[in-house]
């Protein structure tokens, strides 16, 4: 060792000193910390046992009543199924009720019907229709029911046009109203904001009733003029038929029907007083007079001219009666009661004579307890359109041959 390793030494050791003093400063914050931590987790220990009782005892508490509630549940569930069995074998029994024990047609036959003297206007009366196509089906069941979706009122007509596009529905809402809804497509009327996506095309005259058509591009529809009924004066008792031209929005033709006294010819529809119709024939029209308020009366009009071309006295009862349709020259009437139940058709008139009252099947409607306001007939897809207190409803058809037997 050289003279300067002893300074060498000392150096080194003053260095170290304050080194030492520094790690023991650290140490102890360490520790300080560590003990906090310690502390805090002792803390959340004493926390989570405490939670962890509480919810042991909480659990204890509830598994009983999750138990009692178990077994009621079942219980209503086994109740409900033995409801649902009972319901299902008392719609069994009446409908084989209903099979074996059909409603008598309506075959009443009075001076009106053999010939008696008919009302004042034009075309022939009480003569047998001469078919102008070779349609000759008629009603076997109504298959099935759709409930499309709700919008407006309680009354009201929802349509397609039989000549016109495939798609596009017609929405026509209450009794006495001026503007018509037009949605391009099925689809489009079933969301939820339809009338966003419809255009409206208002008339000049409200129509009156829900008894209006939309056939060949045209809006046929009774307008109540002034005078008419309800209003007093000369044309108390008259209505006016007005052609609206759907896309020029415009009247074409317009002409006072020709029957003097009219009459609600529907009981259960008292706001309807001329009820048009479209078939595979063409045009048509149900009303009822003064002259016999017991009985509907039914009538061919030209599409182009709205002349009347003959006229019928029906033997179909106007009292509980709600509706009617026309399909191959036959006018089929649906009936209900007040309160509303099941919808039936319980008397048909064949203006051509080939579909007797005996061949005639009186089917009911799918079990559905309401009151139609209005039924079309589509002849290109064989379906109903109904309005049933504001539900609007689609009803497809089997049809058979009017000779076949029921």
């Amino acid at each position: 060792m050289g003279p300067c390793t002893p300074l060498l030494i000392l150096f080194l050791l003053s260095r170290l000193r304050p080194l030492q003093g520094q790690q023991h400063h650290l140490v102890e914050y360490m520790e300080r910390r560590l003990a906090a931590l310690e502390e805090r987790l002792a803390q959340c220990q004493d926390q989570s046992s405490r939670h962890a009782a509480e919810l042991r005892d909480f659990k204890n508490k509830m598994l009983p009543l999750l138990e009692v509630a178990e077994k009621e549940r079942e219980a209503l569930r086994t109740e409900a199924d033995t409801i649902s069995g009972r319901v299902d074998r008392l719609e069994r029994e009446v409908d084989y009720l209903e099979t074996q024990n059909p409603a008598l047609p309506c075959v009443e036959v009075d001076e009106k019907v053999t010939g008696g003297p008919g009302i004042k206007g034009k075309g022939r009366r009480n003569e047998k229709y001469d078919m102008l196509t070779d349609c000759g089906y008629t009603i076997s069941q109504v298959r099935s029911m759709k409930i499309l979706k709700r919008f407006g009122g309680p009354a009201g007509l929802w349509t397609k046009d039989p000549m016109g596009p495939t798609e596009r529905i017609y929405v026509l809402d209450g009794t006495q109203n001026d503007t018509a809804f037009v949605f391009p497509r099925l689809r489009d009327f079933t969301l939820a904001m339809a009338a966003r996506k419809a255009s409206r095309v208002r008339v000049p005259f409200p129509w009156v009733g829900t008894g209006q058509l939309v056939y060949g591009g045209f809006l046929y529809y009774a307008r109540r003029p002034p005078g008419g009924p309800g209003g007093g004066g000369e044309l108390e008792n008259t209505l006016q038929l007005i052609k609206f031209h759907l896309a020029n929005r415009t009247v074409v033709d317009s002409s006072v029907f020709p029957a003097e006294g009219l009459i609600p010819p529907y009981g259960l529809t008292a706001d309807t007083y001329i009820d048009l119709a479209a078939d595979e024939e063409g045009l048509w029209a149900v009303y009822a007079t003064r002259e016999d308020d017991r009985h509907l009366c039914l009538a061919k009009l030209d599409p182009q001219t709205l002349d009347t071309e003959q006229q019928w006295d029906t033997p179909c009862p106007r009292e509980n009666a709600e509706a009617a349709f026309v399909i191959c020259g036959t006018l089929y009437v649906v009936y209900n009661t007040r309160p509303a139940s099941r919808a039936r058709i319980q008397c048909s008139f064949d203006a051509s004579g080939t579909l007797t009252p005996e061949r005639a099947a009186l089917p009911y409607f799918p079990r559905r307890y309401g009151a139609h306001a209005s039924l079309r007939y589509n002849p290109r897809e064989r379906q109903l359109y109904a309005w049933d207190d504001g539900y609007q409803i689609v009803y497809k058809l089997e049809m058979r041959k009017k000779e076949e037997e029921v």
